[in-house]
């Protein structure tokens, strides 16, 4: 298991600002990381049986398979996978892993060579990101899979690299768990990691790189406490360590201001920061009066001074503002090209959109270029050998 990488650890989760180091941060994000050891095949927990059965291999495969089998047929052949977006890669270890782990019964690794960019490379459209070469036979049926698991894990990586570097140097807080099936926790939170999320909301999302989730105090808390926003934060504040770094949800009652506030006045020094998420469908109390020459739904830029300006005139400077609720790279820009005073992004569903689909083709058979009309062998000096 590759070490946590700087940042994604449970007490670095909310980071400092940057002013809090005593340093300037560097003009421009660090690059995605990109750990030196692939991923260990055991962590992906594979149905290794199921999946080299075919169960989850479009069918067409699994009869190709058979049917090469049955007339004793095994070309070795060469499969190339692209997508046709700048992107930043992810999946290629898991997909590798499979590789390991799922080839037809009779085959192993060693009849295979697998030259891949590694989990956190950008590429470009049309670049090659991975070959496999090798007996048809052995792999014909992980087609399916491997172009799924790195259309997936570069789609989430790419959404993710994207509201990283329009939020940079503010962290940005990966919190997408609640908009798609838990399966895909673990290897979603993986690709956010290597894209350069900071933190991730639950402990699947963490576990490839040996972390946890991180959190603030949920709006259910606060309704198990009354509706009281400062009993439920006392209350978790209380039943952690101090280490822990408590940040409020302010909105429950659609003021934010005077939330947050109450909060900071119970907590003091032990509140480390307020998150505001405001609906997009609600106007906050303190905006009231001034309607007209901006849109006042959600978390906006006027709601974000004022929270901020409402804490600072009562000595809360140290008390951070954690912004989420509709955040995507387009939002994050304009704030930040505007000033607001955000310290950290929580962002969610929009990391979870767009298309990186990837095409899987064989392009040589026993060493002679064959491939479909449209497409051929485009050689990539960037692919390492996989051991």
């Amino acid at each position: 298991m590759p070490p946590s990488a700087p940042g994604n650890s449970p007490s670095a989760a909310f980071g400092a600002r940057p002013a809090d180091s005593g340093a300037a941060a560097p003009a421009a994000p660090p690059a995605p990381i990109r750990h030196a050891e692939r991923l260990d095949p055991a962590i992906f927990d594979f149905p290794v049986e199921k999946m080299r059965s075919g169960y989850y291999s479009d069918k067409y495969f699994v009869r190709a398979r058979d049917l090469l089998l049955s007339r004793g047929r095994g070309p070795s052949v060469t499969m190339q996978f692209f997508q046709k977006r700048d992107a930043v890669v992810a999946g290629t270890d898991e997909a590798i892993g499979m590789l390991k782990l799922c080839l037809t019964e009779g085959y192993d690794f060693g009849d295979l060579e697998v030259r891949s960019l590694r989990d956190g490379d950008r590429a470009g459209p049309w670049e090659t990101v991975m070959f496999v070469t090798g007996p048809y036979p052995a792999f014909v049926h992980l087609e399916t899979l491997c172009a799924g698991v790195l259309g997936r894990r570069t789609r989430i990586a790419t959404n993710t690299r994207a509201v990283v570097e329009a939020a940079w140097p503010r962290p940005i807080m990966f919190f997408p768990a609640r908009h798609d099936h838990w399966r895909v926790q673990t290897g979603d939170g993986w690709a956010a990691h290597v894209a350069g999320a900071i933190g991730v909301s639950t402990d699947a999302q963490a576990s490839w790189w040996g972390s946890s989730g991180i959190g603030t105090v949920p709006h259910g808390l606060i309704a198990a406490f009354g509706g009281d926003t400062v009993a439920a934060t006392v209350a978790l504040a209380d039943s952690l360590a101090e280490e822990v770094r408590i940040v409020s949800l302010v909105d429950f009652d659609n003021d934010s201001v005077g939330t947050s506030l109450a909060v900071a006045r119970s907590l003091g020094e032990r509140l480390w920061g307020v998150r505001l998420d405001t609906s997009g469908t609600m106007v906050d109390r303190c905006m009231e009066g001034e309607m007209g020459d901006f849109d006042p739904r959600g978390v906006n830029p006027r709601l974000v001074h004022k929270v901020r300006d409402a804490l600072d005139a009562e000595g809360f400077g140290h008390v951070r503002i954690v912004a989420s609720g509709g955040f995507d790279a387009a939002k994050i820009r304009a704030f930040e090209e505007a000033g607001v005073p955000v310290d950290q992004y929580g962002v969610g569903s929009s990391l979870m959109r767009g298309r990186f689909d990837y095409t899987a083709d064989i392009v040589m058979v026993e060493g002679r270029p064959v491939s479909k009309a449209g497409r051929w062998h485009r050689p990539n000096e960037r692919l390492e050998v996989v051991e």
